[in-house]
């Protein structure tokens, strides 16, 4: 392995894809033993040609590398993403035997529609972080967003600061000197400081400034170009804010002078429209006849805005037309997506899919006859049309079956023939295989039944693996369009969005699979079987939207549907114990917002039930209800103090952890459970080894959960409290300050409306108070009353806390008061007294 590789095998790496940027960074010197691989692109890059990519750029770095990846070539035909992270890039690391891991850098992963595939895959090297270390650049906040896959991986977040002037400078300094001044009037130092001043940090902005100054075809010289920029009197705050170069800089390549300036236009918004929602790679023909755009003007189009591509297309592919995403930065895609009033150039995104859509079937009516088919294979148009027709028609046209039948797009589809419809759905298949024969699909209903194809692609979709959700969701769409009256399909078509919801906690993701149900369950007879089953599906969604939300109508509709759905399932039903639950977590959650012990002694008896249906541990149901049964009477206790309530949810808790060792997927659950039962007893009975096992059991669970899980929140929540109890009792001040950070960071991961969101605030608060009594920092009591008046906004009168939020709030500022000698607060509280008197 020490030995140089040979030309072989040297030969076989340059079979090996090539990231179109990378001879740019590398001349640059920013791979510094490091790889470096810019934005990525649906048309280019799958999972597994991005690993191949790196393994490239190693082997380049590190030829000794050469012989494993060789060897990985060989072996990884057809296999997983995860071995092929393995055979490619882990192996020939640990091989090298480097004191240091190997930074990989991965930029603008939010570009990329396969970055969660990749990212959930990196799993694979949590315990590698000695061989080496992935470094993703994301405009998402990772802590905010749920970046899908991401709880998986061990990872640390971290905010990117703006460039410092400094280096923007420099940068204008350098790449002024290359423009194509006109009579020697160029830059002057005046002008450098102001448009370093105007970029606000944002090396966009400063490179779409160099683009424009040298675009060499602009009717104005560079220098009216660079004074009619520095006269802007707005410092760039944000991508946001680019917004007014993009349009100077539209309004310049593309003007309205006259007719014909006009018509360009026109055909601008075609263009950009066409490639903002285009899906793969065309040639300017194919282009030009899907987007119905002359050829000569596609080609000046194209040309024209290349002075703001802030990225290269890849080698060979000049002439080619990309998605936008491929060649321009998401800041000026934002720009014509948005409908303000200033900006001329905007585009619908749904105005692009129909049109789109329509041409796509234009090309499916034009398809070869099967027995045809191998004598004359498809062109690329036609390709491209078989594998997106759905997709461009289902975010192009209304769902509404009468608005729909009024659609081009549905008069051309009834036109296509059967044959051509069952040829199209055989072609469809076999673009989305990677290997093996040609597929076929049986007809699985009457001759011509779009609908009963579409449902099958869609059910072949889900069970064939791999994140086809955008296509299986497309089938469906579709289907509803054609035929509104199916429940089937509708239900279907739930389960297909709310099982994406759950995978990015997306609430419209839900509240679309909320809209499928209730269609579904309108379709279906009073009588009918699946109509409690329907049932369920709509609480269970309704309630994911509430804590969402926090919309107090979901959660009163979904335990309607659920007391339905639980009266049509009695025992022995097989769902009953499902309803139970569904009911049960609903009405504690509604509990949780009134404190009605009514409503509390309903959940204990419906989990007792529930969990009398599970009679042994070796039920997949049991440590689950073991788990909601002593939840529930956790509550009970702290609503009315009933210890024996207590010391049953504990005893329950701990029967529960038991049964999920590590890496059981709910240990992290139980964990926390257990952590916080035990934190109620010790504030009963003071028993500091109570909480001291609490809080054991609570950093368990936190390391369980890594940022951005979802549940991340309440272990940050439940592990602040009990440290801060453990500072009252010994009174450590690091204890009480890690509290604190840790509120701050769940705060930070559950923004209005959130649902916890409240509860952090308080225990956030009370930590406050902790800390100024310890240091009498008035800011940090400032802190304290302004985390009270906020939770005051979540505690409208009304509200079960309301008067215990008052009268905190009242204490602060009377603290205030007596601390500073300033009586600014006394009005406020003097209202708030006021209120009090109320209550």
């Amino acid at each position: 392995m020490g030995q140089p590789a040979n030309n072989f095998e040297r030969a076989r790496l340059d079979t090996l894809p090539k990231h179109p940027d990378i001879d740019k960074f590398r001349s640059a010197g920013r791979l510094a033993g490091s790889v470096f691989l810019g934005a990525f692109s649906t048309q280019m890059s799958g999972p597994e040609t991005i690993v191949k990519m790196i393994a490239r750029e190693i082997g380049s770095i590190h030829p000794r590398a050469i012989p494993k990846i060789v060897e990985a070539m060989d072996q990884c035909h057809s296999t997983s993403l995860e071995n092929h992270l393995q055979r490619y890039i882990l192996e020939q690391l640990r091989s090298l035997s480097h004191p240091q891991p190997l930074i990989i850098i991965v930029d603008a992963m939010d570009e990329w529609q396969d970055g969660p595939t990749f990212i959930e895959a990196l799993a694979l090297l949590n315990l590698e972080s000695h061989v080496v270390k992935f470094i993703i650049t994301d405009r998402l906040n990772s802590c905010t967003s749920h970046l899908l896959g991401i709880e998986k991986v061990s990872n640390s977040t971290y905010a990117l600061a703006p460039i410092s002037k400094e280096a923007i400078k420099s940068y204008f300094e350098k790449n002024l000197g290359t423009v194509p001044w006109v009579d020697g009037r160029k830059a002057s130092p005046a002008d450098i400081e102001k448009l370093t001043e105007l970029s606000g940090g944002l090396p966009v902005w400063a490179s779409t400034v160099i683009a424009l100054l040298s675009y060499r075809f602009s009717e104005s010289p560079p220098h009216e170009i660079l004074a009619e920029i520095v006269a802007s009197r707005r410092q760039v705050g944000g991508p946001d804010d680019l917004g007014e170069l993009y349009g100077k800089a539209l309004r310049r390549l593309f003007p309205s002078s006259n007719a014909q300036s006009s018509q360009t236009r026109k055909y601008f918004r075609r263009y950009i429209g066409t490639t903002l929602v285009l899906q793969e790679t065309l040639t300017l023909s194919d282009f030009s006849t899907l987007a119905g755009i002359p050829l000569h003007l596609t080609s000046i189009i194209r040309f024209t805005l290349s002075a703001l591509q802030t990225r290269s297309p890849p080698p060979g592919s000049e002439k080619m037309i990309h998605p936008a995403t491929l060649l321009f930065h998401l800041s000026f895609l934002d720009y014509v997506r948005s409908t303000t009033a200033e900006n001329s150039f905007a585009i619908s995104a749904f105005d692009s899919h129909s049109a789109l859509g329509l041409t796509c079937l234009e090309q499916i009516r034009s398809l070869p006859p099967s027995s045809l088919y191998h004598n004359f294979p498809l062109r690329a148009i036609q390709r491209y049309a078989v594998k997106y027709w759905l997709y461009h028609v289902s975010n192009g046209t209304p769902r509404s079956n009468n608005q729909w039948s009024q659609t081009e797009h549905c008069l051309t589809l009834q036109n296509i023939s059967a044959g051509t419809q069952q040829q199209w759905a055989t072609l469809f298949r076999k673009s989305l295989m990677l290997t093996g024969d040609e597929p076929r699909l049986e007809n699985g209903g009457e001759e011509g039944s779009v609908v009963s194809t579409l449902r099958k692609l869609a059910c072949w979709l889900e069970e064939s693996g791999g994140d086809q959700w955008a296509f299986q969701v497309a089938c469906l769409e579709v289907a509803v369009r054609i035929d509104d009256g199916d429940a089937e399909t509708w239900f279907e078509l739930g389960q297909c969005y709310k099982v994406r919801g759950e995978r990015m906690v997306s609430l419209q993701m839900f509240e679309e699979a909320v809209v499928a149900f209730r269609r579904a369950l309108h379709l279906q007879s009073d009588l009918h079987l699946a109509r409690a089953k329907l049932l369920g599906d709509v609480a269970a969604t309704l309630r994911l939207c509430y804590l969402q939300n926090g919309n107090q109508d979901s959660l009163s509709e979904a335990i309607s549907c659920s007391r339905t759905a639980l009266a049509l399932s009695p025992t022995p039903h097989p769902n009953r114990h499902e309803h139970l639950t569904t009911l049960a977590n609903s009405l504690l959650d509604s509990h949780a917002r009134n404190g009605d012990l009514r409503i509390l002694n309903e959940v204990i008896s419906l989990r007792r039930e529930a969990f009398e249906l599970c009679p042994s541990a070796s039920h997949p149901n049991y440590s689950r209800s073991l788990s909601n049964l002593a939840n529930a009477l956790r509550v009970l206790h702290g609503l009315n103090g009933n210890i024996d309530a207590l010391n049953e949810a504990i005893s329950l808790h701990r029967g529960a952890l038991a049964l999920r060792p590590a890496p059981h997927p709910y240990r992290s659950w139980s964990l926390n459970n257990l952590g916080y039962a035990l934190q109620c007893l010790h504030e009963c009975g003071r028993d500091i080894d109570v909480l001291n096992e609490a809080i054991s059991l609570h950093r368990e669970a936190l390391t369980l959960r890594p940022a951005p899980h979802i549940h991340r929140s309440t272990s940050l929540i439940n592990l602040a409290h009990a440290l801060r109890l453990l500072h009252e009792h010994n009174g450590d001040i690091d204890v009480l300050d890690e509290a604190i950070s840790m509120h701050r960071e769940a705060l930070a991961l559950c923004p209005p409306p959130h649902t916890e969101r409240p509860e952090c605030l308080h225990r956030f608060a009370d930590s406050l108070l902790c800390q100024f009594k310890q240091n009498l920092a008035v800011d940090v009591l400032d802190e304290a009353i302004s985390v009270r008046r906020e939770l005051l906004v979540f505690h409208l009168p009304g509200h079960r806390y309301r008067a215990r939020g008052v009268n905190s709030l009242v204490a602060l500022l009377k603290k205030r008061c007596e601390v500073t000698g300033d009586d600014r607060d006394s009005g406020e509280i003097e209202d708030l007294k006021a209120e009090l008197a109320t209550f």
